[in-house]
């Protein structure tokens, strides 16, 4: 689809277990509407940057290629290339003029997607943190998976729920900090009171027009489309109970989290980011179960070894407290009329194109020697660990043996006496 437009593209962001089911289902019941149940599609391209380990080899020739010889630029228009084919295929298959890309763990690709799509719709959902993990709860007690919040938040290996509940949510939250025309903030409580109403503002801001009943997801506006929607089978699972919004989950944490839950989610989270997303009520209950006062803080410490953890198994790496950017086009001469860089050196605008190539060709030398540079640093570690280990279990057989030391100094004095001798 040649004339694809980023304002079409509609990313709906929140961790998992925040509503964005429902909401999804609800905003795709709508034929200019495209919607998978969940997508997860950025991610997979946004993971080609990060060179995993193949079976086939050559992981390290391809890390080379990627980081150095290849420019990011070209990268991620390349990239911007493959996913609006993607994007704008699904619109003209499916006769849509909308598409929502619904992916919950966008919060590890924030930067990529940033780059990518800078004129997208983004709508950030919010749903009370301890409900978020209460519904984490009854969907793995259905399920049969394992879920501990008390125990799962101590582990020195987290799991991706664990990741989610915690540095996702602030990724999210930092993310949305900055408003501009392109975001709106969507609260799950809000939709599931009134999903009408909700549904009217976020028509008004992604320019979708609205139509009675959108909010009736059981009440599909084709049978087709419905069927195809929910045929990939993912998601909430809960969510076909019922034929439209409503209110009964909104306070589940009080009856599905115990006070032990509450009190060790809330330590980590800290009362500021409750009161930043407007559940001060919900802090306030919190605490009169617990008994306790929350710190305005989280638990940095905690948080910030999450994050290694996450960081160390997956490649990836994070700014910061990102924000979402908000460029707005500007007036960009293609072909200056010179460049004086103040050193003696004036380019005209004939030898302009030449200058770039030299340049382009110079920093991927320089990305490739840094590249390598930073291996040979990382072998010298890896090199110096493995000898301080070595001394260490030296020494630790040493002090097993009576006068070890001595007899050891005596063994290679000897020894060096054959060897001179010799």
């Amino acid at each position: 689809m040649k004339d694809f437009k980023d304002d079409q593209l509609i990313f709906l962001l929140c961790t998992p277990r925040s509503g964005s089911s429902l909401a999804t289902a609800m905003i795709q019941n709508h034929p200019e509407v495209y919607a998978a149940q969940e997508m997860w599609y950025l991610l997979s391209l946004a993971d080609l940057n990060i060179v995993p380990s193949r079976p086939y080899g050559g992981s390290a020739i391809v890390r080379q290629f990627v980081h150095g010889i290849l420019p990011t630029g070209v990268y991620n228009k390349a990239a911007r290339a493959f996913a609006t084919e993607v994007y704008g295929s699904l619109l003209e298959q499916n006769r849509a003029h909308y598409l929502i890309d619904k992916s919950p763990r966008y919060y590890i690709c924030l930067e990529f997607l940033d780059v990518l799509f800078p004129g997208s719709k983004r709508i950030g959902l919010f749903r009370n943190p301890l409900a978020v993990a209460a519904s984490y709860k009854k969907v793995n007690q259905h399920t049969g998976e394992h879920f501990s919040l008390v125990h799962d938040l101590n582990k020195s290996e987290p799991s991706m729920k664990i990741v989610d509940l915690t540095v996702g949510l602030f990724r999210y939250y930092h993310y949305f900090k900055s408003k501009n025309v392109n975001t709106y903030i969507l609260k799950y409580e809000d939709m599931a009171r009134n999903p009408a109403d909700e549904l009217r503002k976020i028509c008004q801001f992604t320019g979708i027009p609205y139509q009675d009943g959108m909010e009736k997801y059981g009440s599909p506006v084709s049978e087709a489309k419905a069927n195809l929607f929910y045929s990939m089978g993912v998601g909430d699972p809960f969510l076909l109970q019922h034929k439209e919004a409503h209110a009964d989950s909104i306070d589940i944490w009080k009856e599905q989290l115990t006070s032990e839950e509450i009190d060790a989610y809330c330590r980590v989270l800290g009362s500021g980011i409750f009161t930043a997303l407007g559940y001060e009520e919900e802090l306030a209950e919190a605490e009169r179960i617990t008994g306790e006062k929350y710190s305005v803080e989280p638990d940095v410490t905690l948080l910030q070894q999450i994050e290694n953890h996450f960081a160390k198994i997956s490649g990836y790496r994070w700014q910061p407290e990102y924000e979402m950017l908000y460029n707005k086009p500007l007036a960009v001469s293609p072909t200056p009329p010179s460049i004086d860089y103040g050193s003696g050196i004036k380019i005209e605008n004939e030898d302009y194109e030449i200058a770039l190539t030299q340049i382009s060709q110079l920093e991927t030398r320089v990305r490739l020697l840094e590249n390598r540079l930073t291996k040979a640093y990382r072998d010298k570690q890896r090199l110096e660990y493995q000898l301080q280990e070595i001394r260490k279990k030296i020494n630790q057989l040493k002090s097993l043996l009576p006068f070890g030391n001595k007899v050891a100094s005596l063994v290679q004095g000897y020894l060096g006496g054959r060897r001179e001798k010799s």
